[in-house]
């Protein structure tokens, strides 16, 4: 079995047809709300993603297939003043679960924000995704709190003309 992990290049048709078509993969899962991605979202999200100086994402391929996908967003950590690095979604199709793809393709993201100097790496999981949550563990992440006596940091949203 072949892994490979790569920059996605998103000018790239075929790449922007597999970023597309993995990111609608994780709609229509439970655990990314089970509903597919806009024709206009599935159509335009690689040339809007190439308009975000800041973004990039990564594909994993196994025996050539692309298999996993994760997008990234480089933001600003005002208490470190330093870069640090978003990670927005991550997803690898069911088939391919369990051959350690997210673990390659979190370690390759963390090679671009050593690159970057970033000072670390974030993301979200929903509270009921055990299975992100034990990847996520074993690569290291964990809640996120500057005082144990006030909790950990809750993901919150309002969504604003969308």
């Amino acid at each position: 079995m072949e892994i490979r992990i790569v920059i996605a290049d998103y000018l790239d048709n075929k790449q922007a047809r597999e970023i597309s078509h993995l990111l609608n993969c994780y709609a229509t899962d439970p655990m990314g709300g089970g509903q597919a991605l806009d024709e206009s979202v599935r159509t335009n999200l690689a040339e809007k993603l190439a308009q975000i100086p800041n973004a990039f994402s990564i594909l994993g391929y196994v025996n050539h297939q692309a298999a996993g996908l994760i997008n990234c967003f480089e933001g600003f950590s005002t208490f470190k003043c330093q870069p640090l690095i978003n990670i927005h979604d991550v997803f690898v199709i069911t088939q391919y679960r369990g051959l350690g793809l997210s673990q390659k393709m979190l370690s390759k993201v963390e090679e671009i924000a050593q690159e970057r100097g970033c000072c670390k790496l974030t993301l979200e999981v929903l509270e009921g995704n055990s299975g992100a949550q034990r990847a996520y563990k074993k690569f290291g992440f964990s809640g996120y709190e500057l005082d144990p006596g006030v909790g950990q940091a809750l993901f919150w949203q309002k969504p604003i003309g969308c």
